[in-house]
């Protein structure tokens, strides 16, 4: 049994000990290889997929073929196309590994069988969905209307772990500016720091 979900069930989703018992036979667990892919576009997504070991990314296509990132996930975070999953629609989204990763399977029956085995999950579960949908709009505001530097800045917030395990230039993807751009930030950032002391 993989530890980071049994703890994220027992600590956040308040699962208790016989109910996890009889949740373990249907836990999923999937071993995913470096640039292996999850989803493709044009398959109906069926997970939720829980970074259990690794790093995921879930991007787009635009109409030259220029991949755009939309998140990434690493341990302890949910990667889907939720518009796929819960509306059975075909994707417009990939979700592959930059690392080789370990991934729980979540799907729809799972779900519910937790709900029924724990009264309080549902209402923890709508909180955590009101914090995806927050941190969305979030992301919308700062490409709109905040400067590079802002975005770059909140990306290091919000993934403090990733800035060493994937490419510059998917970071730059993510932020939705060049590498070029991305890189001199980075070197604006780092004199500014260098002259504090």
């Amino acid at each position: 049994m993989e530890q980071n979900f049994k703890t994220y069930l027992f600590d956040k989703m308040g699962v208790s000990t016989v109910a996890f018992k009889q949740l373990e036979p249907h836990i999923k667990t999937k071993k995913v290889l470096k640039g292996e892919q999850l989803l493709k576009a044009g398959d109906v997504c069926k997970h939720t997929f829980y970074v259990e070991k690794g790093v995921l990314r879930l991007y787009g296509l635009d109409e030259n073929g220029k991949e755009n990132i939309l998140q990434f996930g690493t341990e302890n975070w949910f990667v889907t196309d939720r518009d796929s999953v819960y509306f059975k629609e075909p994707s417009n989204y990939y979700i592959d590994a930059l690392e080789d990763t370990t991934v729980i399977l979540l799907d729809e029956d799972f779900v519910e069988l937790v709900a029924d085995l724990n009264p309080s999950f549902r209402k923890k579960n709508e909180k955590l969905l009101h914090n995806h949908i927050r941190h969305l709009n979030r992301r919308i505001h700062l490409l709109l209307g905040a400067s590079a530097k802002t975005r770059y800045l909140e990306f290091i917030k919000l993934y403090p772990d990733v800035l060493l395990r994937v490419p510059q230039w998917m970071i730059a993807s993510y932020l939705g500016i060049t590498p070029e751009s991305l890189s001199r930030i980075r070197k604006d950032l780092a004199k500014q720091n260098f002259t504090k002391y």
